[in-house]
């Protein structure tokens, strides 16, 4: 099956998809931090994440070169555990507690390439995680609005995003299929996490001419990132590529 670049998807994982062979070859940076990192780690972390985007995201066929320029600014290592951060960069999804996953680099990119996020934009995304993807769509748009059911990851994902200075971005602690009305409507939506449908709230909250980005699919079969567009109030769905994502969490 091909992606809308063309790329030929065989096996998928958490928040992920295998790219072709080449592709797979990736160095991993075998240097474990905590804290701040020393000079000489800063510079091994830069060259890592400048390989990231060269390889795994460029490589891949994202083209735009805003949204490679922020995968170059966000330091994806300050979104792991310090156990995790000499994978921080390497071409795979990584778990950051809770049965929860940081999505592969790829995935990432391509996700936030496909919404085409403009400088006007506000963007609501779902599933806010360690804070990783919010903090890419930062530079990118006006403002993100980020919701988290998980109470710990969202003060956690919260409290990073402060620290370094993502001011455009609000966390919120809450069932992300209610979306956050307050704020709607939305120029694009990114889902993180597989439904077993299109929430209705989230499309409701699509601003006509916006976007949404989302994987559809029970944890027992296939799923697939789904393109969701509004257009004088009109709704088409598109099929854009197999991925494994972590089940939608509702509250109950």
């Amino acid at each position: 099956m091909l992606t809308i670049h063309g790329i030929l998807m065989q096996r998928t994982y958490a928040a992920t998809v295998i790219p072709p062979p080449l592709l797979l070859v990736v160095p991993l940076i075998l240097f474990a931090f905590a804290g701040h990192l020393p000079a000489q780690g800063k510079v091994e972390m830069d060259q890592a994440r400048e390989r990231m985007v060269r390889v795994q995201i460029a490589g891949r066929g994202v083209e735009n070169r805003r949204v490679l320029d922020a995968l170059r600014s966000v330091p994806r290592h300050l979104f792991v555990s310090s156990d995790m951060r000499r994978m921080a960069y390497a071409d795979q999804p990584l778990p950051i507690g809770h049965g929860q996953t940081i999505s592969q680099p790829y995935i990432v990119g391509y996700m936030t390439d496909i919404i085409n996020p403009r400088k006007d934009d506000v963007v609501l995304e779902i599933g806010t995680g360690s804070g990783y993807q919010a903090a890419v769509l930062s530079p990118l748009v006006k403002e993100v609005f980020t919701v988290e059911i998980i109470e710990e990851l969202a003060a956690s994902a919260k409290e990073r995003l402060a620290e370094l200075e993502y001011d455009n971005v609000h966390v919120r602690h809450a069932d992300g299929y209610h979306g956050w009305k307050e704020h709607a409507p939305f120029d694009a939506i990114i889902v993180t996490a597989a439904a077993e449908h299109i929430p209705p709230p989230l499309v409701a909250q699509l601003r006509d001419g916006g976007v949404m980005v989302i994987p559809v699919g029970s944890s027992f079969r296939t799923q697939y990132l789904m393109l969701v567009e509004k257009k004088d109030g009109e709704i088409s769905t598109r099929t854009l590529m197999p991925v494994r994502f972590v089940p939608f969490t509702r509250k109950r």
